[in-house]
């Protein structure tokens, strides 16, 4: 039986050597971990099971017969993280470059149904070459056996993607398709086309970096959600995240231990707005101030800033926040800003995370730029996603709510549970400036001193519109709060609606404007 044995772990120890000494080396000089060191920094100790460690390709075409390696390219298996079961796959680059076909789509393929069926969240660590071109087209049925997968998994499980390297192709389109995108900076790149490619095409000079660096998707293209500054720091905000979400759509959200200190008021919170209504500020202080300390996790921090987006807690309970900026574009709605709210709620709903919004919008960016690239179907996005949206929904009119972007911005009109506003808020159709040139043309056109006359019809229009008493008149604010009180009303709000339960009308599902 020894000799069994020994073969065995023979077998089991050129698995972990993946493609080689050289090759590893090779890895680690990129500045690059190798798919099973992430695992072991991302998966509590001890805790990682392998499944299918002795897999290999079937393939005998272009001499692959001859360069068979354990594993196939791609560590699979489960562990936890925080005592949390979680399912894993790793590409290793120093087999075959990760390229993927058969066998290594197969062992994907393998977790994501026993994550379907155990109801525990999927991470994809990424680093690979892209399809495996001597199996030709097994290698494209490959990929989409996982893309199907990945669109079945949606809103079931949490699915997390962690682009480690190279990712082109047919290989973007499962982490597109995943809830959230970590890339690193310098070492990770994602695009269809590669830059050869472009400049073949179109004749533009560009490198990896500039086409589908992290620094670039994070910012312009909005496709990945962090662009941490190395592995690691990539490994513990992936790890950090689990901890504000839960298993699957049928469980509640975490609660952490909280501890009542004998006050909720938070008085720094009255001296945050401006006096001067058209001055800007930092929305995170109001989100900072409210939240328990040091809980803010923002997503998409470096994309359309004039929205921030992000999960917190309050009070142990885990929320997810929409917040408009005016310290950006004065907090005005585009469509990034559209479309990276609308996904972040659309993400909340699927796994019962309760919404608190913010509100500080001054209405629609204008112009033929958003208008000729679709604001009006981006904006829909948005008022779309918090109209569906059936978890507990709180809003905070902090100062400005213009227009239809404050119909947008979960309004007690498409389904808001409760809204609150600070005494500073101003709920009109638009500005006082901009609805007494309109209102007043004609006695401001007439008037000695057309200017004088534009004032008083301003200060007129303000202090009928601009606050928050028309709105509560109407019971379209359930209060109109100190700033101080926020955090106090926020605990027993989302404590009184941790119950709620809507239901949509009987669909297949709704047609929203993609």
């Amino acid at each position: 039986m020894s000799e069994t044995f020994e073969l065995l772990k023979g077998k089991l120890q050129e698995a972990k050597l993946g493609g080689g000494e050289k090759r590893i080396e090779a890895q680690h000089g990129k500045g690059k971990l190798t798919a099973r060191e992430r695992i072991h920094f991302l998966l509590d100790e001890g805790s990682f099971e392998e499944i299918g460690a002795l897999v290999t390709h079937r393939s005998t075409n272009f001499g692959l017969d001859k360069t068979k390696f354990y594993g196939d390219g791609v560590v699979t298996g489960h562990g936890t993280i925080d005592g949390r079961l979680v399912y894993v796959f790793s590409q290793d680059f120093t087999v075959l470059g990760g390229s993927l076909a058969e066998a290594h789509s197969e062992k994907i393929c393998r977790i994501m149904d026993l994550a379907m069926k155990t109801g525990a969240p999927v991470i994809g660590l990424n680093d690979s070459g892209g399809a495996r071109i001597q199996e030709g087209v097994v290698s494209l049925a490959a990929y989409a056996d996982i893309f199907y997968r990945n669109t079945l998994a949606s809103g079931v499980i949490p699915q997390l993607s962690a682009v480690m390297g190279p990712c082109a192709g047919g290989a973007v389109y499962s982490p597109a398709l995943t809830d959230f995108i970590w890339m690193v900076e310098n070492t990770s790149y994602m695009f269809v086309t590669g830059p050869n490619v472009v400049k073949t095409v179109t004749h533009e000079e560009v490198t990896s970096e500039e086409l589908g660096g992290a620094n670039t998707h994070a910012s312009k293209s909005g496709v990945t959600h962090f662009a941490s500054a190395n592995e690691m720091e990539c490994i513990s905000s992936l790890r950090k995240m689990l901890g504000y979400i839960p298993q699957n759509c049928e469980e509640e959200t975490p609660r952490v231990p909280y501890e009542h200190d004998g006050s909720e008021l938070r008085r720094a919170l009255n001296d945050i707005i401006p006096e001067n209504a058209n001055q800007p500020y930092d929305m995170r202080d109001v989100i900072t101030g409210v939240v328990d300390e040091e809980s803010f996790f923002e997503v998409h921090k470096d994309y359309a800033e004039n929205i921030v987006v992000g999960f917190a807690r309050i009070a142990g309970q885990s929320i997810g926040i929409v917040a408009n900026q005016p310290a950006v574009l004065a907090g005005v709605l585009d469509i990034h800003a559209s479309k990276k709210g609308a996904r972040f709620v659309r993400f909340c709903d699927c796994f019962n995370i309760p919404l608190l919004v913010f509100e500080d919008v001054p209405g629609f960016l204008p112009g033929t730029d958003q208008e000729w690239n679709a604001i009006i179907s981006n904006g829909a996005k948005l008022l779309y996603a918090f109209s569906e949206a059936t978890v507990p929904r709180i809003t905070v009119i902090t100062r400005k709510a213009y227009g239809g972007a404050y119909d947008v911005m979960n309004s007690k009109h498409i389904g808001a549970d409760m809204n609150f506003a600070w005494p500073s808020a101003e709920i009109a159709v638009m500005g006082a400036k901009g609805a007494a040139e309109i209102i007043f043309k004609k006695e401001i056109k007439k008037a000695d001193d057309p200017q004088a006359m534009l004032a008083e019809k301003e200060a007129e229009y303000a202090d009928m519109f601009a606050n928050p008493y028309r709105a509560a008149a109407r019971g379209y604010v359930d209060e109109v709060i100190e700033p101080s009180m926020t955090r106090d009303k926020l605990i027993r709000s989302f404590e009184m609606l941790k119950n709620k339960v809507d239901k949509l009308p009987k669909k297949k599902h709704g047609n929203i404007p993609l």
